[in-house]
């Protein structure tokens, strides 16, 4: 219990936003079984996948600009229920809907909508945390997403086959229970006044340009392109292991997914708060080459081990380790960096560049999985991992040199 005692005396908003998360994740049936959906329900190859799954990334390209736009200049909180609500609309009728093009149509729109609100969500932890908790803050919310995703993703695993129509509603439900919640209890978004040294670089700067705030800041382009390709990376769990899974099992390779998407969520909500408390002094560029060191390894057992289920369940403990430190470190870098009227548009730039590169990725992970083999697309994988790995080294340095009040 003295792990998750580090997350009181948080502000009474970060709670509730907890609980939202929660409920919101116990839905989460659908974006991770996409791949399965467009493989074994609709027949598409590898390279027709990703090029829905690159094309939903373009779309998504304007909706975090502007969803980055919205956060600095409306109510936070009213971007997220408005946002909310349009996904859950999409969802809810693509229960009622035979399966098709048309409702992967409305599935990539609610993905979109639910994507515009992460600036605004992003930045409303940060206005309402100071420093010191903000990484506790968000570790928080991250530990109940997975909460809620312990289960969802086995029993969508089984809905998978004949009742696919009823994740959907799910998925409505859950995310309309978690936006009830945030309308109706969640009333002061006042930011917190936060005048420790820590703190000495987010002075709100309302007149200046984000282009301005990114020259001033270049080091932020380093870490973006470090999250890029960490991301690319770790996209892959839910593109090519789902490929893999249902190449080697059949059908069967659903419930396998499910069962290791639940590990993955077990492992989080048992690991995060010991994570969390135990690497608290350590930076998070440093955080980010170990996450990159650990999804490398994990990558590395399954590959070496097809057919061989007990090791998917080895590997996934390792990759969620490194998830762990990457996703506890990844918000708190820019939040505590940049000025706080800028945390939005940011946060949605950082999105842009990232959705960019994994998109990139993901087609030529594409084209080299169908017109090589699957071992040429997961040694890519690895390479681009160690290209991340040796660019988080610089970051390290630079980092401690741009950002010195954040090292005393």
């Amino acid at each position: 219990m003295k792990l998750f005692s580090q997350y009181q005396d948080l502000p009474s908003q970060i709670y509730i936003l907890f609980f939202g998360r929660i409920v919101t994740s116990l839905g989460s049936m659908v974006w991770p079984m996409l791949t399965m959906i467009l493989n074994q329900k609709m027949g598409m190859s590898a390279s027709e996948i990703s090029q829905i799954i690159v094309l939903a990334g373009i779309i998504m390209i304007p909706a975090y600009l502007l969803g980055g736009k919205l956060a600095d200049r409306f109510s936070k909180k009213r971007n997220i229920v408005l946002l909310d609500s349009l996904s859950i609309a999409f969802y809810i009728i693509s229960a009622f809907l035979p399966l098709s093009m048309t409702v992967i149509i409305l599935i990539i729109a609610a993905a979109v909508f639910q994507s515009m609100e992460q600036p605004s969500y992003n930045a409303l932890v940060a206005d309402l945390t100071y420093t010191k908790d903000r990484e506790r803050a968000y570790s928080m919310l991250y530990l109940g997403s997975n909460l809620g995703l312990i289960l969802s993703p086995t029993i969508s695993g089984f809905l998978f086959r004949n009742y696919l129509w009823l994740a959907f509603l799910i998925s409505g439900i859950a995310i309309a229970s978690s936006t009830i919640l945030i309308q109706l209890k969640i009333n002061d978004i006042t930011p917190v006044h936060d005048e420790s040294e820590e703190a000495s670089y987010q002075t709100a700067r309302e007149d200046a340009s984000l282009l301005s705030i990114l020259k001033e800041n270049r080091v932020l382009l380093l870490f973006v392109i470090c999250t890029g390709l960490y991301q690319a990376v770790y996209m892959m769990w839910g593109y090519l292991m789902p490929l893999d899974l249902g190449r080697i099992h059949g059908e069967n390779g659903a419930v396998i997914y499910g069962t290791i998407n639940s590990l993955n969520c077990l492992i989080v909500v048992l690991f995060t708060p010991l994570i969390t408390r135990r690497f608290s002094r350590f930076h998070e560029p440093e955080k980010i080459l170990i996450a990159l060191l650990m999804i490398g390894l994990g990558y590395l057992i399954f590959l070496l081990n097809e057919g061989r289920i007990p090791f998917y369940y080895a590997a996934i403990i390792l990759f969620t380790w490194g998830e762990i430190f990457e996703t506890i470190s990844d918000a708190p870098y820019a939040a505590n960096r940049i000025p706080s009227s800028h945390r939005g548009r940011i946060s949605g730039f950082s999105t842009v560049i990232q959705s960019f590169m994994a998109g990139g990725f993901e087609l030529a992970i594409g084209t080299l999985y169908d017109h090589f083999s699957p071992a040429a697309a997961w040694a890519f994988v690895l390479a681009a991992n160690a290209i991340a790995a040796l660019l988080c080294l610089m970051l390290i340095r630079q980092d401690r040199k741009a950002y010195p009040d954040l090292y005393e």
